[in-house]
C-alpha cells in the first residue's frame, strides 16, 4: 500500500512514474478540474461530464467523495494515435489506458494534452462504470 501511495503523490505532482511514463511535459495551457464524486441523491458522477479543452491544455481528476475513482479511457472510443499518448500521459497505470485508483479525499491526478490528437476521448470510472460514472473529453 505504501508504494501505491508513493506512486499516486507522484502522479498528483505531474511526475512521471517508472517504466514506459514520460517525463512530466512543461506546465502549458489552461488547467481544467474534474471532480469524481457521489451526488446527494446518491449518483455516482464526474462533474463535469462532459469538457470541451484545447491542446496543450491539462486536466486534474480529484476525487471528491464516494471513492475511489480512476480514469479509464476506452480504446475504442479515443481518437486515432491517442491510445499511445495516453499510455505514456497517464503515468502509473492499472492497465492499458486505465489510470490509477484514488482512495483519498482531494487527491487525484492530472494528464497534459500537449501534443494530443484531437477528438473526443470517452472514459469511465472502472469501479462504479455500472452506476453510470462516464464522461467525454473533447480536445480541439
Amino acid at each position: 500500500m505504501g508504494r501505491f501511495l508513493v506512486a499516486l503523490a507522484l502522479v498528483g505532482l505531474g511526475c512521471g512514474g517508472g517504466g514506459d511514463a514520460a517525463p512530466a511535459a512543461p506546465v502549458t495551457g489552461a488547467l481544467h478540474e474534474v471532480r469524481m464524486l457521489v451526488t446527494p441523491d446518491g449518483a455516482y458522477v464526474y462533474e463535469p461530464d462532459s469538457l470541451a479543452i484545447a491542446v496543450g491544455d491539462r486536466v486534474r481528476w480529484v476525487n471528491v467523495s464516494g471513492g475511489p475513482h480512476n480514469v479509464a479511457f476506452y480504446p475504442e472510443k479515443v481518437p486515432a494515435g491517442a491510445r499511445d499518448f495516453l499510455n505514456v500521459r497517464m503515468g502509473p497505470r492499472m492497465g492499458d489506458l486505465v489510470g490509477p485508483l484514488v482512495f483519498e479525499p482531494n487527491a487525484g491526478y492530472e494528464i497534459s494534452f500537449d501534443g494530443a490528437p484531437p477528438g473526443t476521448y470517452d472514459y469511465v470510472c472502472t469501479p462504479h462504470e455500472m452506476l453510470g460514472m462516464i464522461a467525454r473529453l473533447t480536445v480541439e
